[in-house]
């Protein structure tokens, strides 16, 4: 440390791109101080997102088994039922034991951790519950919250966003979720296993938006042939609270007529804002973009010095694995080293079952830029894993560079795509071919082996179809 400062590196928020961000810097020698107004460090991703929410994922899949392929499996299982309180405590404690994980790295790294409200006063100074504190470079990793629309007020007991959604104390008869991405379709599925009726309402023509928009058909089959319903092209104006549960107003995106829809539990889940409110930002004149994200240079360095920003809190992907890079390259080049992230490798997963991922560009995105590209794909039903274990649905799609074969994005809707996209996330960090991937050994029998065959039918053909 120098110029007595008292850390060399304060960091405002304990999510996966700040607490990420802290201890990559303590290895690295810095003194570092992170603060957040939890009591537990992780977030909303480990304490109510990406971790609580797997959980019941895990726990309702398993049910869904049980209930409709052990017969199939030769598994005879009588009395078949769940027990949602105890499904909610191995939920709270996978939760307990991650976040304490996390107060253990920072322990094992000498990180200090700090549970406060943190305002920055000036570069290089913060109040932290009213202390004064002093650091070199100050990082803004305050996380993002879920977003509402106009007229409709979310309490968390009958208008729920995902925090509320993941712990309703009953299955509720009628669910309508508004919103039919990541979020929405993962939280819809969970509860439409546990017996409730569950429809979605999505202002888009399609679910998945940003995802490949042939396999997000295949998706909506999928998840309708499981019970969901999907009213698409819709737009809702407005929810009222009444004493049977909440009235829903709608109409086409188009325009027309309102329609009414009677539901027990609202979930709204159009998005996330990135919080930046209560930080001193106005005060210092730290710029924002039009959606109120904080401006950052490719370092992501803020228009003050001293001060930067990572995660939720500026453009690009709401993912706590982006935050999480980001943390790692700002930390490594403020300890002076090169450090970067790979944008266009960045995965996204939405972990329904069957799960749908993708790395790098669309279809879509490729014919706009008017981008010549080859599509090579290979659907799960003809990969020998996938019906050994009964799950077919879906196929991978791989595109490459009509010129250089070099892959421009990878999607896949299936049994462990979450697993499988790393894959091709690696390959494309390394810039590699459709060949190449069509040419490395996979082990058989795999899921890994319908990668191989997409990426074969991107630069010639496959061949086990």
């Amino acid at each position: 440390m120098s110029d007595n400062f008292d850390y060399d590196l304060a960091v405002v928020g304990a999510g996966p791109g700040g607490y990420v961000c802290a201890l990559r810097a303590a290895q690295l020698g810095l003194k570092v101080i992170c603060i957040d107004k939890r009591m537990t460090p992780g977030g909303t991703c480990l304490n109510v997102g990406c971790i609580p929410s797997k959980a019941l994922l895990h726990a309702t899949e398993r049910l869904e088994e049980a209930k409709n392929e052990f017969e199939s499996l030769g598994i005879e299982a009588d009395n078949l039922r769940f027990n949602l309180a105890r499904m909610m405590e191995r939920k709270n404690k996978i939760v307990s034991d991650t976040v304490k994980g996390v107060g253990f790295l920072f322990k094992k790294n000498n990180v200090t951790a700090r549970t406060g409200e943190a305002t920055i006063t000036a570069p290089g100074k913060l109040h932290v519950n009213g202390e004064k504190l002093t650091a070199r470079h100050i990082v803004i990793a305050s996380g993002s919250a879920p977003m509402s629309l106009p007229n409709i007020e979310i309490d968390e007991q009958t208008i729920v966003s995902s925090t509320g959604a993941l712990s309703l104390p009953k299955v509720p008869e009628r669910l309508v979720v508004i919103g039919a991405g990541v979020i929405g379709v993962e939280l819809g599925s969970v509860w439409q296993r546990l017996g409730a009726n569950v429809t979605v309402l999505e202002y888009a023509d399609h679910i998945a938006p940003g995802f490949d928009r042939g396999l997000s058909k295949q998706f909506q089959r999928s998840l309708t042939k499981q019970g969901l319903k999907f009213r698409l092209s819709t737009k809702v104006t407005g929810a009222e609270k009444t004493p049977d549960g909440v009235k829903i107003s709608m109409q086409p995106a188009a325009g027309g007529d309102t329609e009414t829809l009677e539901a027990d539990v609202v979930l709204v889940a159009v998005g996330r804002r990135p919080i930046t409110q209560g930080l001193g930002l106005e005060a210092l004149g730290i710029a924002l973009d039009k959606n109120g994200r904080i401006a950052t240079d490719a370092h992501y360095k803020t228009n003050v010095d001293g001060i930067y920003a990572v995660g939720d809190v500026i453009p690009g992907l709401m993912l706590a694995h982006k935050a999480e890079e980001e943390g790692i390259a700002l930390a490594e080049q403020l300890a002076g080293h090169a450090a970067h992230v790979r944008y266009d490798a960045i995965p996204s997963v939405i972990y329904t079952q069957p799960e749908f991922a993708m790395v790098g560009r669309t279809e879509e995105a490729l014919k706009a830029d008017g981008v010549e590209y080859r599509a090579g794909s290979f659907p799960f039903m003809a990969n020998a894993r996938a019906r050994a274990i009964a799950c077919t649905d879906g196929a991978v799609k791989v595109l490459s560079c009509a010129k250089t074969d070099k892959i421009l994005g990878v999607h896949i809707l299936g049994p462990c795509a979450g697993e499988l996209i790393a894959e091709a996330t690696l390959a494309m960090e390394f810039g590699a071919s459709a060949e190449d991937v069509a040419r490395t050994c996979h082990a058989h029998p795999t899921l890994s082996e319908a990668v191989k065959e997409a990426a074969m039918a991107a630069y010639d053909m496959p061949l086990h179809i």
